[in-house]
């Protein structure tokens, strides 16, 4: 037993460096001590790529009742409505605080800060209501509430700190799962050590598992890491086989997982056969603007007819000028690729890109184990359903981390006195990275052949089968080998996949991201979500 050095306190903890870990620490910090946790640098998340923006009720022909409405919509009937509300009712609040409170430049309509926002439109939205910093927004957003966070004294980030797995009273004495959770341990990678990071209060901000698939618009760290940590502890998850899958990802073999914003197709661009037809216009009353579920099944279909690798995507009857100036940094990669989108189409694909489901949490971000809680995309707080509406994932990322910071204190747990610092035991240095290797190229591969955009019963048992296999091989090496963050994060994806194939299997029906061939039709007596613990679970 020791408290140190290997042992570390902290009033909130916070893993990830999100814009949800970031907003939820510059809330709490003025009252307590916060310790944020992140894999890669600070600026590493999946909000740094976020292009399009956030949507809030700003026009005087736009209406907080509309914004419901599309999500509910979109959803699918999947939504909890005082969620939805909660969040399009705080949204113009929210925006306008990013903008006052912490910098961030949000485009406006005209040239002094005192303009109306420029309103973008993306799919699914009845009118403009997508708050933007052109097509960076993400970045922009992420740039102001890192420096707001390097400022403030009661905050430290460490960098480069894998987390392991949750401390939880459950691993401690074997009580009961409602016990709670007081904290970490993580993987100190420059120092090759593992700490325990023991608080009160412990923030899961993690992100996505889109790295679960072999095509994917996020950036290496998203596997799901949160997802699998709370499942572990005993944490309800749910609605995991809601997958959103974004229709336009450039497709070019130097051009890995790069995102083309909906945002183009809010603007006017054009979704168009190899052969040039509209391919949205005779299948959607809203063509190229449908929803995000719609589309790429449509794309999906129309690569698998046709034998084609890819789609169009048609700016060039647009004014040149403008599509520069509204999409300098597509723009920017596209010629850098020798696609000059003012002349020609960008071909695209679609890429698993938004994890719908997740970390079970109520509107303040509390899951069912006491001291844990979630926000951002790592939270399924019914928000988005069964299909989220573009552009509402960062409205509520700060939504559910504005209503954590206001309860954190009463969902705290007291922590033990004394926390055990981590036993390597006799696990050695491995000479098989190789296994590594192949099982994290195996599990995406199966997850994009068979949980991907279209499946079926036949698909999905044969994930699990295969997925089974790989867990248990993967959990031997874990327990006999030294720990990596390969090795942690391809614990992570292989569970986070099994636990999508569950959640698939359950729903015998096809609903917004989710459709099989074998229950093609929507079930009115399935719109009930997909939740699950340890306990009753796979």
């Amino acid at each position: 037993m020791s408290n140190a050095p290997h042992v570390h306190h902290t009033d909130t903890l916070v893993l990830g460096s999100g814009l949800a870990g970031l907003y939820f620490a510059l809330q709490v910090a003025d009252r307590r001590t916060v310790t944020i946790l992140t894999k890669h640098r600070r600026e590493s998340s999946n909000t740094r790529w976020a292009q399009g923006g956030i949507s809030a009720v700003f026009s005087p022909d736009d209406s907080l009742d509309a914004h419901v409405a599309d999500t509910l919509a979109v959803g699918a009937g999947l939504c909890r409505e005082a969620m939805v509300r909660r969040a399009v009712e705080l949204g113009p609040g929210i925006v306008l605080g990013l903008s006052e409170q912490f910098g961030v430049q949000f485009d406006r309509a005209g040239s002094d800060d005192g303009s109306p926002f420029e309103l973008g439109r993306e799919g699914g939205h009845s009118n403009r209501r997508v708050v933007h910093h052109r097509d960076m927004t993400g970045a922009e957003i992420e740039r102001a509430l890192i420096e707001a966070v390097e400022r403030h004294p009661n905050i430290q980030i460490l960098e480069h700190h894998d987390v392991i797995d949750l401390l939880s009273f459950a691993k401690l004495d074997g009580g009961p799962r409602d016990r709670g959770c007081f904290g970490c341990y993580a993987l100190d990678i420059v120092n090759d050590r593992v700490l325990a990071f023991v608080s009160p209060v412990t923030v899961l901000a993690t992100g996505g598992a889109g790295k679960v698939y072999r095509y994917t618009s996020n950036p290496h760290i998203a596997t799901g890491d949160g997802i699998a940590m709370a499942y572990r502890i005993g944490a309800e998850v749910g609605n995991l086989e809601f997958m959103q899958f974004h229709p336009t990802i450039l497709f070019h073999p130097d051009a890995k997982s790069f995102l083309i914003s909906e945002a183009l197709r809010g603007e006017g661009g054009i979704l168009r056969t190899i052969g040039g037809q509209d391919l949205m216009q005779s299948r959607h009353p809203m063509g190229s603007l449908a929803p995000r579920d719609v589309v790429a099944r449509e794309i999906d279909a129309e690569l698998k007819r046709s034998g084609a690798n890819n789609v169009l995507l048609d700016m060039t009857h647009l004014d040149p000028d403008f599509v520069v100036d509204r999409f300098p940094a597509i723009h920017a990669r596209c010629t850098a690729l020798g696609i000059d989108m003012r002349k020609a189409p960008i071909p695209v694909v679609p890429a698993a890109h938004y994890t719908c489901g997740g970390v079970v949490v109520d509107p303040w971000g509390r899951t069912s184990i006491p001291g844990l809680m979630a926000i951002g995309e790592v939270a399924m707080s019914g928000m988005h359903g069964a299909c989220r509406l573009a552009s509402n994932s960062l409205l509520e990322a700060v939504v559910l981390a504005k209503g954590a910071a206001e309860v954190c204190e009463e969902f705290s747990v007291a922590p033990p006195t004394k926390v055990e610092v981590w036993n390597e035991g006799d696990a050695a240095d491995s000479h098989e990275a190789v296994m590594v290797t192949a099982n994290w190229e195996e599990v995406r591969a199966l997850m994009w052949n068979y949980v991907g955009i279209v499946r079926s019963d036949k698909r999905l048992d044969r994930a699990r089968r295969r997925l089974e296999t790989l867990h248990q091989e993967i959990r031997e090496y874990y327990w006999h080998y030294r720990l990596t963050r390969d090795v942690l994060e391809l614990r992570s994806i292989a569970l986070v996949g099994y636990l999508m194939v569950e959640s698939a299997s359950r729903r015998r029906e096809s609903r917004g991201l989710h459709y099989t061939l074998d229950y093609p039709q929507t079930d009115p007596d399935q719109a009930r979500e997909t939740i699950f613990t340890r306990q009753d679970g796979p």
